[in-house]
């Protein structure tokens, strides 16, 4: 221990050392080699802006099939991109689809659309005629 008057031992090699190994273990641990490089799906820019007065930049160059299916991939939902949930959370929402099918046009299903049918047909000038048979008599 050093003492408290401010005076501080002379280094340690073995210890200054240690320290040492023990920095480049970290910085080995945490390091990764990037040889891979990708888009951003989060960034959606199809293209980059060029120079507006260069006269060569200004010629139209064919889209790249490969970069667009990319983009075009990276904005999908996760539904359209995955045939499985990736995530915890994504498992809440992933079947979307009614189990029970809704027929909306069927007023008989729905008490509101039963009373305002009874009123329209109460209060019309004009009788309603709801079946087909009676339309042909």
């Amino acid at each position: 221990m050093a003492a408290r008057s401010g005076e501080r031992e002379p280094p340690d090699p073995v210890r200054q050392n240690q320290l040492l190994c023990e920095r480049v273990r970290k910085e080995l641990r945490c390091q990764r080699l990037h040889t891979q490089y990708d888009v951003n799906p989060l960034h959606r820019v199809h293209t980059i802006t060029k120079k507006p007065m260069s006269w060569h930049d200004n010629i139209e160059e064919p889209a790249d099939a490969k970069f667009l299916n990319l983009i075009h991939h990276a904005a999908l939902e996760p539904t359209k991109k995955y045939a499985e949930p990736q995530t915890e959370s994504q498992e809440i929402g992933w079947n979307t689809t009614p189990l029970v099918s809704r027929v909306l046009k069927d007023s008989a299903l729905c008490k509101i659309q039963r009373g305002s049918a009874h009123h329209t047909e109460r209060y019309s000038r004009k009788k309603i005629i709801r079946d087909k048979h009676r339309k042909q008599e």
